[in-house]
């Protein structure tokens, strides 16, 4: 990595490179913008340069982002002396490619989720990271969702066997931004740009914050997925072009080839039993996601339309006694609890894009700790595997499928 300037109070800055600039790239640019401010850090991110094919659209992305220069071409980005990390923040098409040419010019890695659009490709990028890892180059992949405190605090009683040992772990993340059919074809519904549709946009998040959670992993999936709308107006509708390039009598339209739902029931590991949905048609949900595990000792649930807030059941009950055992609600804005010392007063709640920030923070401290960062390349790698396995069986009737260690 290259040698990067001292900032003005003495702190060495950390150059980035961002490809992207759309959703997830103003997410990131707002966690590098504020990660410095808010938490002590040992490497201050600067924003160095932000990536897009389109000049005019990225230009305009870097003014309103904060971003220094504009490149049009990601491997100007990799080659750029003054980036020592890269954030991969395209569409699931392009992950590899740039990730392992990053890393492959020793530069530092933050890579969207999923991973990848395949197995395989996400294989050849652990193989990468694990070559660079042994010259001391980093890299992560972004399952923000893990660095909501309340689920981080939820990791932390598990692990502490707070809830015992878990027998059933319960998943949905549930939106409904494609139930009109007018929608149009945008690349996320295209399998060759996204790899798949709702599981792996969104239910990737819960296959990776319930294993995160639980501290285990998936080892078999039972699966359905479903494509409520096949056919989709292309964005370009207008031309009057069909879809096959003939004259059409009506607006174009192209095939959706990607799945609005998923549903698969799943076993841990350690012996318990997952359910798991993951649909973009749940009409009147925007963004839900919700988590619960059961244990023997008792259960924590978790709602995002509520991210400030873990409801804790202690089975033992208040003082032991198990007649007045209930679900406590724990507002989580506490100093002692993950990441909330660096931001305001108990009671304060944060939001959706603090995620990143925290993401951004522990990446950048593991850097230069010399650690290797989570979730890992390889833990990117199983979310895939699961995701594939989901596929094979729901292609198969539903049939068992077994999930690679």
């Amino acid at each position: 990595m290259a040698a990067d300037p001292v900032a003005s109070g003495g702190t060495p800055h950390l150059g980035v490179g961002m490809i992207g600039y759309a959703f997830m790239g103003a997410a990131h640019s707002q966690a590098w913008r504020s990660a410095g401010r808010f938490f002590d850090l040992p490497l201050l991110p600067r924003m160095s340069v932000l990536c897009g094919r389109n000049r005019d659209a990225a230009t305009a992305a870097a003014a309103k982002l904060g971003w220094e220069r504009v490149e049009t071409d990601w491997r100007a980005v990799v080659a750029a002396d003054d980036v020592g990390i890269v954030d991969v923040s395209s569409p699931g098409d392009t992950h590899a490619e740039i990730a392992i040419a990053a890393l492959e010019a020793g530069k530092h890695v933050l890579c969207e989720k999923p991973l990848a659009n395949s197995v395989a490709e996400a294989e050849l990028m652990v193989a990468a990271a694990e070559r660079a890892a042994a010259n001391g180059v980093r890299s992560m992949v972004g399952f923000n969702y893990r660095r909501v405190p309340a689920l981080s605090l939820a990791r932390r009683l598990v692990a502490e066997g707070k809830i015992g040992q878990i027998r059933h772990v319960r998943a949905q993340y549930l939106q409904d931004w494609i139930v009109d059919p007018q929608f149009p074809l945008v690349w996320r519904l295209q399998k060759d740009k996204a790899g798949s549709g709702a599981l792996g946009d969104i239910g990737a998040h819960i296959v990776d914050a319930a294993q995160f959670v639980a501290g285990d992993v998936l080892t078999g999936v039972s699966a359905v997925t479903e494509t409520f709308v096949k056919e989709r107006p292309l964005p370009e509708a207008s031309s009057g072009l069909s879809a096959t390039g003939g004259q059409s009598t009506g607006p174009a339209t192209g095939q959706v080839t990607v799945d609005d739902a998923a549903l698969f029931v799943g076993r841990f590991a350690g012996g318990a039993l997952g359910s798991f949905e993951a649909t973009r048609f749940a009409t009147g949900r925007k963004n839900t996601i919700r988590l619960e595990l059961n244990g023997s000792l008792g259960s924590i649930a978790f709602d995002f339309e509520a991210m400030n807030e873990l409801q804790v059941h202690d089975a033992a009950g208040i003082g032991g006694d198990p007649s007045v055992a209930g679900f406590t609600r724990v507002i989580v804005t506490e100093p002692t609890h993950p990441y909330i010392d660096a931001w305001w007063p108990p009671g304060h709640p944060i939001g959706y894009e603090h995620t990143f920030t925290h993401e951004v923070v522990d990446l950048i401290r593991d850097i230069d700790a010399g650690r290797d960062p989570w979730p890992s390349f390889a833990d990117g790698l199983q979310v895939q595997r699961v995701l594939a396995a989901v596929e094979e069986s729901a292609g198969a009737g539903s049939r068992w499928t077994a999930i690679p260690a």
